[in-house]
């Protein structure tokens, strides 16, 4: 592979739950290893342990099914328990930093983060050479972004998430130089036209380029993801578990490949082997 020696971080992150990190995390995973690439994946979230169950999961139907489900070297990271918060801090630090260490042979490290606020997390981010955030597509979740006006919809100022994600690229400039390429992924997204839909993507355009994140769309609302969590598989396995194709897979798949397409990782290959 012609990167450097150093993985790649991928994270996965908004500080609000039930807006997609998981899901969206297992299928970048997968997409890497069908692609050839070994893979790294660190569960942030431990105590959800949410993208941790879904890799079990698969595990379990891997030793019982003999499918060919390929699977990242997994890390659940739970945050320090420690009463003093700088020992904590501290204690937080040199655990992450040194499962990515360990990770130093992979070629991607995917991360999946808590939604919610804390130390690990932040610095989880500060790691970021790509960030991705899920965003259900509602003036809700948006709150998490930007404070905008009730009647005009104006942009006010970036919000909570927003500002954390500013302060984590200058730590990461400060660590080594390095920047983080920020994506906000619209998820949930209507088929259909609303009022809604075009205000949100109004307001998001405006502020990807007032705080520099580039915007895609993510996946649709499908009870298709529900259902493949519990298998631990993705919509990149139905072919080898025999799963009987629906118009909601093959609809569903090819948003991913597209998304996959937009996200444009580093040296991925141009003739994807995902059919």
């Amino acid at each position: 592979m012609s990167m450097s020696k150093k993985p790649y971080i991928i994270v996965l992150g908004n500080e609000k739950g039930g807006t997609g990190k998981s899901t969206a995390a297992m299928h970048v995973i997968t997409w890497l290893l069908r692609e050839g690439h070994q893979v790294g994946s660190l569960d942030i979230d431990a105590r959800q342990g949410t993208l941790t169950r879904y890799v079990e999961n698969r595990r379990v139907r891997q030793q019982n099914k003999g499918e060919d489900l390929p699977l990242p070297q997994h890390e659940a990271v739970f945050k320090s328990t420690l009463a003093n918060q700088g020992e904590a801090e501290a204690e937080d630090t040199e655990k992450l930093s040194g499962i990515i260490q360990n990770l130093s042979a992979v070629d991607y490290i995917v991360i999946d983060t808590p939604g919610s606020d804390n130390f690990l997390s932040r610095l989880a981010h500060s790691y970021a050479d790509m960030l991705i955030t899920p965003l259900n597509d509602s003036f809700i979740d948006l709150d998490m972004l930007v404070r905008v006006t009730p009647e005009s919809l104006d942009i006010l100022r970036p919000s909570t998430y927003a500002e954390m994600v500013w302060e984590q690229k200058k730590q990461r400039a400060i660590r080594d130089g390095g920047s983080i390429d920020w994506i906000v992924l619209r998820n949930r997204l209507s088929s259909i036209y609303s009022r809604n839909k075009e205000e949100m993507g109004k307001v998001l355009r405006a502020l990807s380029k007032r705080i520099g994140f580039r915007l895609i769309d993510g996946f649709g609302e499908r009870v298709i993801f529900r259902e493949l969590f519990l298998s631990g598989l993705t919509l990149l396995d139905l072919k080898e578990s025999n799963t009987a194709l629906s118009l909601s897979h093959i609809a569903a798949k090819q948003e991913l490949k597209t998304l996959m397409e937009a996200i444009q990782l580093p040296q991925q290959r141009q003739n994807s082997r995902i059919a």
